[in-house]
């Protein structure tokens, strides 16, 4: 072979190797990539996966803190599952907010929903200790009107929010309260939303009355004449509802002499307590020193069931329909 003829083969030679080496090393690139792309595939939903589990332990774990009505910062490390409530608005706020399935004890006169009066009672006024600490409950919810009961329950060591509403307002914020500490804020909204929706919708209708026509109301919650006067719920109530109180510039609930009833002369008379007295209203009626009252002269005397007005809890909302119902029954048609 002439030396060109065998420098040009060794060139094609060269050439050829070249070009075969990188068609091998071309398919060996494509080949490791498919390999590393599934790897980091793999690794990428193991990820995934690690990081949701991560996300449902944090979410399982998160706790929360709260300022209960006595002003006490309450931490609540995991959702509860056991639930004692130790007064019947306590009772109707936490099965209002969907929390009823978590309940295991309840007081003495607790009584709606009516699935309660299957649970196990914890007391009256005189709260079972020993049974509530049996019962092994998470939280127990309280309220102001429990008293020194409050500490004596958290001196047992057990986890204790207390409410205490006194106005409509204060009402809202149990509610969401008990949801937060229960784990069931979502529902303790929807519930403050219906509540305020179907206020709204008397507030609209009582709004067309005249102050000619707002009737004016005795609120009896007790024989012995105590009434419900400024800043409290049954007070607020009845101004949505249209009417006007006579006691309205006296504050909280008072005890007043019937001369200052006499002389207020209500247009309406409202009793709370005939859950325990048979025949309230005749006996109202019958009372010789009222004869001249423009609420006994026209038979304007009225028994609403005492749990609508006085618990505060989302049954407000029912006694404040059959208060407008009472004064101006065609509002409500």
């Amino acid at each position: 072979m002439k030396m060109g003829s065998w420098k040009k083969f060794l060139i094609l030679l060269v050439m050829a190797f070249v070009i075969g080496l990188a068609a091998c090393q071309g398919g060996d690139d494509t080949s490791n990539e498919g390999e590393t792309q599934v790897e980091e595939n793999e690794s990428s939903e193991e990820t995934s996966e690690e990081e949701a589990q991560d996300d449902e332990e944090s979410a399982a774990s998160e706790s929360v803190t709260l300022t209960d009505k006595s002003g006490e910062e309450v931490t609540i490390e995991e959702e509860p599952e056991r639930v004692v409530t130790v007064i019947p608005s306590a009772t109707e706020i936490v099965y209002a907010v969907g929390g009823g399935d978590k309940v295991v004890g309840v007081d003495e006169w607790s009584n709606y929903p009516e699935e309660v009066t299957d649970i196990e009672k914890v007391g009256d006024m005189n709260l079972n200790f020993e049974k509530i600490v049996e019962l092994e409950p998470d939280l127990v919810v309280a309220d102001l009107n429990n008293g020194d009961d409050i500490q004596a329950l958290r001196d047992k060591g057990l986890k204790v929010i207390v409410l205490g509403a006194q106005t409509l307002e204060e009402t809202y914020e149990d509610l969401r309260l008990a949801g937060q500490a229960v784990g069931t804020e979502e529902k303790a909204n929807e519930t403050v939303e219906n509540m305020q929706n179907r206020i709204e919708e008397i507030e609209k209708k009582t709004a067309e009355l005249s102050e000619d026509e707002k009737k004016s109301v005795w609120f009896e919650i007790d024989q012995e004449l105590f009434t419900a006067a400024e800043n409290t719920f049954m007070n607020e109530l009845l101004q949505i509802a249209g009417g006007k109180n006579i006691m309205a510039g006296e504050e909280g609930w008072p005890q007043v002499n019937e001369e200052v009833v006499i002389e207020a002369n209500p247009d309406v008379i409202i009793t709370t307590y005939g859950y325990y007295m048979e025949d309230v209203e005749e006996q109202v009626l019958a009372r010789e020193n009222w004869k001249d009252v423009t609420a006994i002269q026209n038979e304007e005397v009225h028994n609403i069931d005492n749990d609508l007005l006085s618990r505060p809890g989302p049954r407000l909302i029912e006694g404040l329909e059959q208060l407008v119902n009472i004064l101006y029954p065609d509002l409500m048609e």
